[in-house]
Formats: structure tokens, C-alpha cells, sequence
């Protein structure tokens, strides 16, 4: 296999959220694409958080695209010369207020969707997080938390209750993590 000649590139919008550009691509077997277009995202982070007390911390928040209250993961992108931890013990702190002095386990980095996107999200577990400090928004923010039991979440998933799939891809890789914790203690 090869990969894809990009003979131009244009740009339909640059935006802080978010670019937008249009490629023309030749493939390996002649053929052109005119438009195939690019959404140039930056890297963000999230988090599963859990309490001292083993609940989830959960944020529920509008999401416009899909004009739904989506109950997710606190997430979000990184400041500028932020590490993917730095990002993300502020996300953490600013979305709920709450706080770990254990550092963030780190689960994985992923492409969010290489068809189309640019960008990847890097997961990350917080353990023993308690309530410290006030919740501290973005301006586009408003968020309400939710604290959920480790053990209620997969109900919650089956249920719909939870339907936001990085959420959810979380939730199974934590508990695979934690099951093999216990298993080599």
C-alpha cells in the first residue's frame, strides 16, 4: 500500500476552534479526489476520575452539534506549552472542582477519527480525587456534576443514560486497568 499524493490544499475556514480545509488527493491507483476535506482539530485530554469514596465524576453539558445534555468525562483541549498531564489536572479542576494528589495514570493516546480529523485524545485515569476547590468555566461552559458509583456506570451505559462514546471507551479500558491492578496485587 502507499499513501495518497495531496496535489493542493485550501483552507474553506481557520477558526480558534477549529480549521477547516479542502484537499485534492491523488491515490496510488490514478484516481482523484477533488474536495476531500480535513477537519484540523488540536489534541485534547480527558480523564476518569475517581473519588476516594470510588465514584465516577461525571459532567453533564450541552452539546450543540447533536442538541443533546451529554453526561461525559471531564475533557478539554491544552494551553499553550501544557504537558498532557498539566491539561489535564486543569481540566479537572476547572470543570468540577475537584482534585488528586495522586498523579494522572496515563491510558492511552488515539486518533479521534483519522478519516476525517486530524487530531487525537489522550486518556488519562485520576484516582483518590476529592472536592478542593470551585468550579472555575470557560466562557462557553456550564456544567453540572454528577457523581456516580464505579459499579452503577456499566447500568448507566446499558441503560442510555450514557451514551457519549469516549465516556464509555473510558469506562471499559479503566475497568480493565483496575482488574489487572487486582490481579498482580
Amino acid at each position: 500500500m502507499k499513501k495518497w499524493k495531496t496535489i493542493a490544499s485550501n483552507y474553506i475556514y481557520k477558526t480558534p476552534y477549529g480549521n477547516l480545509r479542502a484537499d485534492t488527493c491523488q491515490l496510488p491507483n490514478g484516481f482523484t479526489i477533488d474536495q476531500y476535506y480535513v477537519h484540523e482539530y488540536a489534541d485534547w485530554v480527558n480523564a476518569f476520575v475517581l473519588t476516594k469514596d470510588n465514584q465516577v465524576i461525571l459532567v453533564e453539558q450541552y452539546r450543540h452539534p447533536s442538541e443533546q445534555f451529554m453526561l461525559e468525562i471531564p475533557a478539554g483541549k491544552l494551553e499553550e506549552g501544557e504537558s498532557f498531564e498539566e491539561g489535564i489536572i486543569r481540566e479537572v479542576r476547572e470543570e468540577t472542582g475537584y482534585t488528586s494528589d495522586e498523579s494522572p495514570i496515563f491510558l492511552g493516546e488515539f486518533w479521534v477519527n483519522p478519516a476525517t480529523q486530524t487530531n487525537k485524545v489522550i486518556n488519562f485515569l485520576i484516582v483518590q480525587a476529592e472536592k478542593t476547590d470551585k468550579q472555575n468555566f470557560d466562557v462557553s461552559e456550564e456544567i453540572m456534576i454528577h457523581l456516580v458509583d464505579f459499579e452503577e456506570m456499566e447500568k448507566w451505559i446499558k441503560e442510555r443514560r450514557i451514551n457519549h462514546y469516549f465516556t464509555v471507551s473510558s469506562y471499559y479500558m479503566v475497568r480493565s486497568y483496575l482488574e489487572k491492578s487486582r490481579n498482580q496485587s
